[in-house]
């Protein structure tokens, strides 16, 4: 038998950020080799995505995840017994046969992430190279900018703030390095403006601070308030991203701000977010409409694409053909690729080849359910993606992937560039 050829899949019960179950596997190899792998889970999801298998039930409000870890151990495990590891696309494409369905509904789009996963991870591990460098296969790469989390709203924060990520961004960093340095200080002045006025809930899903605002605006004002006291230009040195994910606002083209109580249309929203874009340093912003309204995004597009970073998940739910079908329609020029989305490696990487194709920003990003599995920190470098987003700048599930980072771009040293990959606000 080969060194790389699979000898073992072993999937087990884990926990998440969350503290839910869900699915770890490992996949041992001829020779000794392991590869392991954990699947994240999303709050906010995009109907298109592959979807979790829960057992639904009473134990831990349905969420247990014991049917899609016997479906790796039952039903997969024999399947890639003997495969080639290094044979990714073959894999990952018996996988999908297996299922046999469109969003991975019968073995688990859990069950067969995580063991894509921890396929090339085994594969990477059996050629000694680190997963970044197996990825990349002697091309070329940079160090992902970051996009971090400073407050969080939305599905991640009980809704306290309809929209559900205020990040910030480092566009002239000159490392990653540098980056994290510049985003420690606005988080920490963001808790301190927080704590003197009586605002601090804690912290959200994602580890951003959770606040009590009584706007969306205010969040904003707050955050430059949080740029400004850690010492920094606003723009410049420090920029702002935003995930609206408008689709958890509404449908049919209305969108409800319950902290505002007001519902607007979809030309109510590119307003409302026409007048931030203006009176804010926002760089970027992801899902600024629903995933049902299409022609919202070409709409926005066709007002602010030329001046900002325009976002596709929960419309592109990191599939290649809605990437290609949203650049030929000009509903977006960004993409935010998450392998569990898609529900296998090849997916996702095609997914991002697409956007690449299409000159569209590619944003590999964890979810809001973590775990300490790294692997999107490699994904990112390794597939030259240009920007990473894993969450804020606290707890350990997000900052093993910064961490992560930081690492390989000491590995690479002076080689170790920094991505281009915001342009300057007029």
């Amino acid at each position: 038998m080969a060194q790389a050829a699979i000898a073992k899949v072993h999937g087990r019960r884990v926990w998440d950020s969350r503290g839910r179950p869900t699915v770890e596997v490992e996949v041992a190899l001829a020779g000794g080799i392991i590869g392991r792998a954990i699947a994240p889970a999303g709050a906010s999801t995009g109907s298109g995505e592959a979807v979790d298998l829960r057992d639904g039930g009473a134990a831990f409000g349905g969420l247990d995840v014991r049917r899609a870890v016997a479906n790796v151990n039952e039903i997969i495990a024999p399947a890639l017994a003997g495969r080639d590891a290094g044979a990714q696309a073959e894999i990952d494409g018996h996988l999908i046969e297996l299922d046999g369905t469109p969003a991975k509904a019968r073995l688990g789009g859990n069950a067969i992430v995580a063991t894509s996963l921890a396929v090339l991870q085994a594969a990477a591990a059996s050629h000694a190279e680190p997963l970044w460098r197996y990825l990349a296969q002697g091309g070329e790469v940079t160090i992902p900018v970051p996009e971090i989390q400073i407050f969080g709203g939305g599905a991640h924060a009980a809704r306290r703030v309809d929209v559900q990520d205020f990040m910030v961004v480092a566009p002239n960093a000159s490392s990653f390095a540098e980056a994290l340095d510049r985003t420690a200080e606005v988080y920490r002045a963001a808790g301190q403006i927080l704590a003197e006025r009586g605002l601090v809930q804690g912290v959200a899903d994602e580890g951003g601070w959770w606040p009590t605002f009584s706007s969306n605006e205010e969040a904003l004002d707050m955050l430059m308030r949080a740029i400004e006291r850690a010492g920094f230009t606003p723009g410049d040195e420090v920029a702002i991203s935003l995930d609206v994910a408008a689709s958890e606002l509404g449908r049919g083209g209305r969108y409800r701000l319950a902290l505002e109580q007001r519902e607007l249309d979809a030309d109510g929203m590119i307003s409302m977010l026409g007048r931030w874009i203006e009176r804010y340093p926002i760089v970027s912003i992801e899902d600024p409409l629903a995933e049902d309204d299409p022609e919202g995004f070409c709409r926005f597009m066709a007002a602010f694409g030329d001046k900002l970073q325009v976002i596709g998940d929960d419309l592109l739910v990191t599939n290649a053909d809605r990437v290609r079908e949203a650049a030929r329609a000009g509903a977006c020029n960004a993409v935010l690729i998450k392998p569990n989305q898609a529900g296998t490696v090849t997916e996702a990487k095609a997914a991002l080849d697409a956007g690449k194709a299409a000159g569209f920003g590619t944003i590999v990003s964890a979810r809001s359910g973590e775990t300490e599995d790294v692997a999107v920190a490699h994904l990112a470098v390794g597939w030259n993606a240009g920007q990473l987003k894993v969450g804020s700048f606290a707890r350990s599930e997000r900052m093993a992937k910064w961490n992560e980072v930081l690492r390989i771009e000491e590995t690479l040293g002076p080689g170790g560039r920094l991505a281009r990959a915001f342009a300057q606000r007029p």
